[in-house]
């Protein structure tokens, strides 16, 4: 058998796998603070409020009991279609700008291993 074989890179194999493992770990603490991160969309001048996590789940849906003596059910409707819309592209974007912040060099870096990611 020749000497090196099944070895990859010896000591460097090493680092990449605990670079891996420390980028995962920080990816998942990520996760979970965008999860517990909340925005709010309002719509009709405040009169519709919904509020959002970060990992689009909505959390409450406030509604100004005046706006409801003076709307119909259709207006309602399109209302909360809008603010839930709003609240999701929001918490989207939350989402994405976080994450970007921490895989925001993984592709350099990876290159510098030798591994392409496509992005």
């Amino acid at each position: 058998m020749a000497k090196g074989y099944g070895k990859v890179g010896g000591h460097a194999a090493g680092g990449v796998r605990n670079q891996i493992m420390s980028l995962q770990k920080q990816m998942q603490e990520q996760q979970e603070k965008i999860a517990a991160t909340e925005v709010t969309a309002s719509v009709g001048g405040g009169a519709l409020k919904i509020v959002m996590s970060g990992d689009q789940v909505c959390k409450s849906v406030t509604i100004d009991p005046d706006f409801l003596k003076e709307t119909d059910a259709e207006m309602l409707q399109d209302m909360l279609l809008t603010g839930i819309n709003s609240a999701l592209e929001q918490s989207k974007a939350l989402s994405e700008n976080e994450m970007s912040a921490l895989t925001g060099g993984l592709s350099s870096s990876l290159s510098g291993l030798g591994i392409n990611l496509g992005f």
